[in-house]
């Protein structure tokens, strides 16, 4: 059940706005632990032979870093990350896989049927000298851990070929800015009822509407994705930059919006969350050893981050012009300023 309801908080189009337009302390779990706790849950929770507790179905949905009012056993933490888990979580898994396939990309595919059968439950390595604790953990065998390489690699090239493109990234953005205009107080509810009645097509149908009636709250962030008319990418992130300016894509906007109107504008700037996973590897002698010991792999697997400005097509032309001209000064002001 747990694994069956672990998203059901999800708000249409996924995490494109949840940050934005949620208040303050919800986000999707919080949404899941609510909807697993209602009551017209705890009846069906009730009807099953044993019945079920929705608290047990909560923690096992959520894991113990979103369900942190709750106490885990050694137990229950090995089977929500079974379910969760940053490592080798079903959810990961799943949408690797399924959105690879339905993208029509390569990137996301891994051997999941060699990395489940040499999934293992082992205690983790010591973290250092004196460490003696037996807290289980998720890991594999030595014999699976290229399809783990594979899985965290698949993982990576995802979210910097796919989830971080600009092109998505700025629809996100672009559904973002309509949500807040369309929905009513610029946001999603909360009630349970007003969750489960706001879907996709709710959206779809009313950005379709939007797009066609200037009329309609949302209606130029509505024409921009129904019609194709996206904002174009002025600047991203690249390696000579950053050794200038870590935030050289913020200054860039900043300098931006002093010269053109700011409406014409976005800024994007992300980082994946997380970077190389720690989990233990059954070595052939019997051993446990870190995975990030054994594997240069995963020692060296970047962090993807994103940094991009974006412009109107309107002001696009002059704009890349003007930046081609003032980069170099931009930036290196910045620096200065911030230093």
């Amino acid at each position: 059940m747990a694994a069956l309801c672990h998203d059901l908080g999800h708000l249409p189009f996924s995490h494109a706005a949840e940050k934005e337009l949620l208040p303050k302390g919800w986000d999707h779990e919080r949404l899941t632990a609510e909807i697993i706790q209602s009551e017209e849950l705890k009846e069906i929770w009730n009807s099953v032979t044993p019945p079920l507790r929705p608290d047990d179905i909560v923690k096992l949905a959520l894991g113990p870093k979103e369900a942190a009012g709750f106490k885990f056993s050694d137990w229950e933490t090995i089977l929500s990350e079974i379910i969760v888990g940053d490592a080798f979580g079903v959810d990961r898994m799943d949408y690797l896989l399924r959105d690879s396939h339905h993208i029509g990309v390569a990137y996301g595919n891994f051997d999941q049927y060699r990395l489940i059968d040499t999934l293992r439950i082992l205690t983790a390595p010591p973290m250092g000298v004196g460490d003696n604790s037996q807290e289980p953990a998720l890991g594999v065998e030595e014999g699976g851990l290229h399809s783990a390489e594979a899985l965290m690699l698949a993982r990576y090239f995802m979210y910097s070929q796919v989830y971080f493109h600009p092109i998505r990234r700025i629809y996100d953005i672009h559904l973002k800015d309509f949500l807040k205009a369309w929905l009513p107080n610029g946001g999603f509810e909360t009630n349970i009822q007003s969750h489960l009645a706001m879907t996709d097509n709710e959206v779809t149908s009313a950005l379709r509407k939007a797009a066609f009636n200037q009329d309609e709250p949302g209606h130029i962030d509505a024409e921009r994705i129904v019609l194709r008319k996206h904002f174009k990418v002025l600047y991203q992130r690249n390696p000579t930059d950053i050794k200038i300016n870590l935030e050289s894509g913020g200054a860039i906007y900043r300098a931006g919006t002093e010269r053109f109107d700011a409406a014409l504008l976005r800024h994007d700037r992300y980082a994946q969350k997380g970077g190389s996973l720690d989990f233990p590897v059954l070595m052939r002698d019997g051993r446990i050893e870190s995975s990030l010991a054994v594997s240069t792999t995963l020692e060296k697997l970047p962090v993807v981050i994103v940094d991009y400005v974006f412009t109107d097509r309107s002001i696009f032309p002059e704009a890349d012009e003007w930046l081609k001209h003032h980069r170099q000064q931009i930036i290196e002001a910045a620096t200065i300023q911030e230093g």
